[in-house]
């Protein structure tokens, strides 16, 4: 990443990465960058879901492919024409040596970060399939959860107990939400809360394999990506996804093409988003925002795709789970 202060007007309009923070107000870039957010994470979730569900595309595993390849292309892009770096030593200079990107050696260290990434990613696309938007966002929500025992058993962290009791209203909201679930999947369901595992063991590799390669998060994007890619090539190529691919009715049509195409584009910038959203505004807008977005989704996936009947035991489990994800962030920022 490059600074966004330039003194002089030769050098290059750099992409923002850092930027001030007003002790007082949020700015009219960071209102901008909020909404950026909340709308690239809302509409990922819609257009992955239209294209597994509504397209009935029957590989998950491509999608995750185009996802990635699009991010690299991107990122290389991106790089070649000094905009952003890979390092974190160089994230408040100009980039010259645009010929080097990461050294083989890094690219190594963070190979468990990549591969947990590729789990993540596999799992996460799948996990959507069969199950309505509402619920998927329901269940997800309990990844803390998952990612509270993967921070005990591997550094051995515990919390207070008000954050357990959050985490366990959270779990609690998911369950009377999912009672009665006249869509309810066996095979939908344990694919979501697997997906809530490997997110929670991918975040634990980034604490403690990320922050010592020496790289941003497109450092570790592009690492990601030039590591997961050639596998998940080779990984849809024998299974037959590719051919499967290819033969699918939907492929040429244009309304499927703009699905994948918007779906590549919107993964990039989450990502972006995510990172822009910490540094520019706040942990706190982060998080406010992250519930936010639960909330759009829910009612954008009960609209668009109306999979699940109204409910009143569901909506009252869908409150709860907001309630709990909203105490817990409350207890985390302050601390408790």
């Amino acid at each position: 990443m490059v600074s966004m202060e330039s003194s002089k007007s030769t050098e290059p309009q750099n992409l923002p990465v850092f930027g001030k923070r007003s002790p007082t107000a949020m700015t009219n870039k960071g209102v901008y960058v909020a909404i950026s957010y909340m709308a690239c994470a809302v509409l990922l979730v819609m257009f992955n879901k239209a294209a597994l569900s509504s397209y009935k595309f029957p590989c998950a595993n491509v999608i995750t492919l185009f996802q990635m390849l699009s991010s690299s292309l991107i990122l290389y892009a991106l790089r070649r024409r000094r905009i952003i770096s890979f390092t974190v030593r160089d994230s408040h200079t100009v980039v010259k040596h645009t010929t080097n990107l990461v050294p083989f050696k890094t690219v190594l260290h963070c190979t468990p970060v990549a591969l947990s990434y590729l789990l993540y990613m596999l799992v996460s696309m799948e996990s959507i399939r069969g199950i309505s938007v509402p619920m998927y966002t329901t269940l997800r929500r309990t990844t803390v959860f998952f990612t509270m025992l993967a921070e005990y058993f591997l550094t051995g962290k515990k919390h207070s107990s008000y954050v357990v009791t959050c985490v366990g209203i959270i779990i609690l909201g998911a369950f009377v939400a999912g009672a009665r679930d006249l869509s309810f999947d066996y095979y939908s369901y344990t694919i979501v809360l697997v997906s809530n595992i490997t997110t929670a063991v991918y975040l634990a590799c980034i604490a403690n394999i990320g922050e010592s390669s020496g790289l941003n998060s497109f450092g570790l994007m592009w690492c990601n990506g030039i590591i997961c890619t050639p596998i998940l090539l080779l990984w849809t190529a024998f299974s037959g996804d590719l051919e499967a691919t290819i033969n699918f009715p939907y492929l040429y049509t244009a309304g499927f093409q703009a699905v994948i195409f918007l779906s590549c584009v919107l993964a990039f910038l989450l990502n972006y988003c995510v990172f822009l959203n910490t540094t520019i505004n706040s942990a706190l807008t982060q998080t406010v925002c992250g519930n936010l977005k639960d909330f759009f989704t829910v009612g954008f996936g009960w609209i668009v795709f109306r999979e699940l009947p109204f409910d009143l035991l569901n909506v009252v489990g869908q409150c709860v789970g907001f309630l709990g994800s909203g105490l817990y962030a409350y207890c985390k920022l302050k601390g408790i």
